[in-house]
Protein backbone atom coordinates (compact mmCIF):
# COMPACT_ATOMS: atom_id res chain seq x y z
CA UNK A 1 0.00 0.00 0.00
CA UNK A 2 0.74 3.34 -0.63
CA UNK A 3 -0.22 6.44 0.95
CA UNK A 4 -0.44 10.43 -0.10
CA UNK A 5 -0.30 13.01 1.87
CA UNK A 6 -1.23 16.31 -0.07
CA UNK A 7 -0.70 19.96 1.10
CA UNK A 8 -0.88 23.21 -0.14
CA UNK A 9 -4.30 24.17 -1.89
CA UNK A 10 -6.33 27.39 -0.81
CA UNK A 11 -7.44 30.84 -2.74
CA UNK A 12 -5.76 32.76 -4.82
CA UNK A 13 -6.25 35.36 -6.93
CA UNK A 14 -6.48 35.14 -11.07
CA UNK A 15 -2.57 36.00 -12.58
CA UNK A 16 -1.61 34.54 -8.73
CA UNK A 17 0.52 31.32 -8.05
CA UNK A 18 -0.04 28.25 -5.96
CA UNK A 19 2.62 25.28 -5.44
CA UNK A 20 0.72 22.07 -4.32
CA UNK A 21 2.95 19.11 -2.40
CA UNK A 22 2.47 15.61 -2.20
CA UNK A 23 4.43 13.20 0.09
CA UNK A 24 3.85 9.22 -0.93
CA UNK A 25 4.84 6.46 1.89
CA UNK A 26 4.60 2.65 2.93
CA UNK A 27 5.14 0.44 0.22
CA UNK A 28 7.18 2.53 -2.27
CA UNK A 29 8.42 0.68 -5.06
CA UNK A 30 8.34 0.46 -9.13
CA UNK A 31 6.80 3.63 -8.92
CA UNK A 32 6.21 4.12 -12.66
CA UNK A 33 4.24 7.79 -12.34
CA UNK A 34 3.59 10.66 -9.74
CA UNK A 35 1.64 13.05 -10.88
CA UNK A 36 -1.63 15.50 -10.30
CA UNK A 37 -5.12 15.00 -11.90
CA UNK A 38 -8.14 17.38 -10.74
CA UNK A 39 -12.08 17.27 -10.79
CA UNK A 40 -14.15 20.80 -11.02
CA UNK A 41 -17.51 20.72 -10.00
CA UNK A 42 -19.78 18.73 -12.02
CA UNK A 43 -16.75 17.74 -15.00
CA UNK A 44 -15.17 14.04 -14.61
CA UNK A 45 -11.46 13.99 -13.02
CA UNK A 46 -9.02 15.20 -15.68
CA UNK A 47 -5.04 14.68 -15.86
CA UNK A 48 -3.30 17.91 -15.33
CA UNK A 49 0.29 16.42 -15.12
CA UNK A 50 2.27 13.91 -14.39
CA UNK A 51 6.13 12.64 -14.44
CA UNK A 52 6.54 9.42 -15.41
CA UNK A 53 9.52 7.30 -14.52
CA UNK A 54 11.09 10.35 -13.05
CA UNK A 55 12.04 12.35 -16.45
CA UNK A 56 9.29 12.39 -18.57
CA UNK A 57 6.90 14.64 -17.77
CA UNK A 58 2.63 14.72 -19.93
CA UNK A 59 0.70 18.16 -19.29
CA UNK A 60 -2.86 18.79 -20.41
CA UNK A 61 -2.68 21.45 -22.76
CA UNK A 62 -4.97 23.37 -20.50
CA UNK A 63 -1.96 24.50 -18.36
CA UNK A 64 1.35 24.05 -20.82
CA UNK A 65 3.50 26.91 -20.12
CA UNK A 66 1.89 27.73 -16.56
CA UNK A 67 2.39 24.84 -14.33
CA UNK A 68 5.44 22.45 -13.75
CA UNK A 69 5.52 19.39 -12.16
CA UNK A 70 8.66 17.84 -10.52
CA UNK A 71 9.77 14.88 -8.87
CA UNK A 72 12.17 13.96 -6.21
CA UNK A 73 12.59 10.00 -6.21
CA UNK A 74 14.77 9.98 -3.16
CA UNK A 75 12.10 11.83 -0.97
CA UNK A 76 9.81 10.46 -3.23
CA UNK A 77 7.33 13.61 -3.34
CA UNK A 78 5.27 15.24 -6.26
CA UNK A 79 4.85 19.13 -6.58
CA UNK A 80 2.78 20.98 -8.78
CA UNK A 81 3.64 24.20 -9.24
CA UNK A 82 1.20 26.83 -10.64
CA UNK A 83 1.29 30.04 -11.77
CA UNK A 84 -1.00 32.48 -13.65
CA UNK A 85 -3.33 30.33 -12.43
CA UNK A 86 -7.18 30.95 -13.43
CA UNK A 87 -10.64 31.29 -12.58
CA UNK A 88 -11.07 27.40 -14.73
CA UNK A 89 -8.30 26.03 -13.02
CA UNK A 90 -10.37 25.85 -9.55
CA UNK A 91 -11.13 22.40 -8.40
CA UNK A 92 -9.96 19.52 -6.24
CA UNK A 93 -6.56 18.40 -6.96
CA UNK A 94 -5.96 14.84 -6.74
CA UNK A 95 -2.46 13.30 -5.86
CA UNK A 96 -2.28 10.35 -8.03
CA UNK A 97 0.88 7.52 -8.05
CA UNK A 98 0.83 4.25 -10.23
CA UNK A 99 2.85 1.97 -8.95
CA UNK A 100 3.61 -1.31 -11.62
CA UNK A 101 4.70 -4.73 -10.22
CA UNK A 102 4.52 -8.13 -11.33
CA UNK A 103 2.58 -7.29 -14.36
CA UNK A 104 0.12 -5.83 -12.32
CA UNK A 105 -0.79 -2.11 -12.10
CA UNK A 106 -2.08 -0.20 -8.94
CA UNK A 107 -3.20 3.07 -8.83
CA UNK A 108 -3.32 5.50 -5.29
CA UNK A 109 -5.13 8.56 -4.78
CA UNK A 110 -4.35 11.01 -1.94
CA UNK A 111 -7.41 13.04 -0.49
CA UNK A 112 -7.49 15.92 -2.36
CA UNK A 113 -6.99 19.48 -2.02
CA UNK A 114 -9.04 22.39 -3.05
CA UNK A 115 -7.37 25.12 -4.96
CA UNK A 116 -9.77 28.39 -5.86
CA UNK A 117 -8.97 31.41 -8.23
CA UNK A 118 -10.98 34.17 -7.57
CA UNK A 119 -11.21 37.78 -7.37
Amino acid sequence: QVQLVESGGGLVQPGGSLRLSCAASGSIFSIYSMGWYRQAPGKQRELVAKVIRGFSTEYAESVKGRFTASRDNAKNTVTLQMNSLKPEDTAVYYCNVVQVAGGKANTYWGQGTQVTVSS
